[in-house]
């Protein structure tokens, strides 16, 4: 991906992009970053989680930091605004809503959604320029708590714009296919519920053809969407300071803190302690 203009502020927060190729180099950089991309024209076509997907004229993308994805092809005359938001400083100014956990899980399932209005779009790209504009003044005598307010508003307006989309998503869960309904069921119960069997049972069908129907439509088992699904909630649990191994424990439902240590080394490759002092 070649970059046609890029500005960015001494310190490595917050970044805005014009794009327009792609090379293995750029995306290695975009990896680092959780990427907010609107496209204006062309198609922007990538795999995400083994998934093929595209980004078209009119529609928002977004990708968490050191999420799998990979572009794959690039149409003449793609064009888009780019905003790249530095890893933990998102994760740090997450409001602390009761919504935010199953946002932020919609978000690593369905990364692209519709934008169908002017209105909508002129706010996002409004929204990118007001961080980005907060984050260049530096000059500013409250620096640190305006940019830090400023990262906040704008996640609660993200938010805002696709609350209806997700939803509207969540609802498949009544119309949707079988495969729709487990993904549905996923986002809902994977705090607590971690066998195929249970699932299986919510949709009145077996493990084996749950198992049949997964591999059909992601070439995925059951089995390895739980543990996705499991992991992109440990991972957000232990980013939040606010609580500590025993609650998050007692919150997934685990027997004991001992348990929920060994099952964390065996999905993520370390213990949640481990997984937190790297953190820093």
């Amino acid at each position: 991906m070649q970059i046609i203009k890029m500005t960015q502020t001494p310190a490595p927060r917050v970044v805005s992009l014009s794009l327009w190729n792609v090379d293995d180099a750029t995306q290695k950089l975009l990896k680092k970053y959780h990427v907010h991309l609107y496209c204006h024209s062309g198609k922007l076509n990538f795999i995400f989680n083994d998934q093929q997907m595209s980004c078209a004229a009119g529609q928002f993308l977004f990708w968490f930091a050191e999420s799998r994805w990979k572009i794959s092809q690039v149409s003449k005359g793609f064009k888009a605004t780019v905003l790249l938001v530095e890893k933990n400083f998102l994760i740090d100014n997450v409001p602390d809503q009761g919504w935010s956990i199953n946002a932020q899980l919609h978000s690593r399932v369905h990364p692209v959604k519709d934008i169908n209005t002017k209105a909508e779009k002129d706010k996002i790209l409004n929204n990118f320029t007001w961080l980005l504009l907060r984050f260049q003044e530096t000059d500013h005598r409250f620096y640190e708590e305006a940019l830090k307010l400023q990262m906040r508003l704008f996640i609660l307006e993200m938010w805002h714009s696709f609350a209806n989309e997700y939803e509207r998503r969540r609802h498949s869960l009544q119309t949707g296919t079988l495969y729709e309904q487990f993904i549905q069921l996923l986002q809902q119960h994977c705090l607590t519920q971690r066998e195929v069997q249970f699932y299986a049972n919510e949709l009145n069908i077996t493990p084996k053809y749950l198992n049949h129907l997964c591999k059909i439509h992601s070439d995925r088992t059951a089995s390895d969407w739980i543990k996705s699904h499991a992991r992109e909630r440990i991972i957000l649990l232990l980013q939040n300071r606010h609580l500590n191994i025993s609650e998050i424990a007692e919150e997934m439902r685990f027997s004991s803190k001992s348990f929920f240590t060994r099952y964390v080394k065996k999905l993520l490759g370390q213990t949640p302690t481990d997984f937190r002092t790297r953190l820093g």
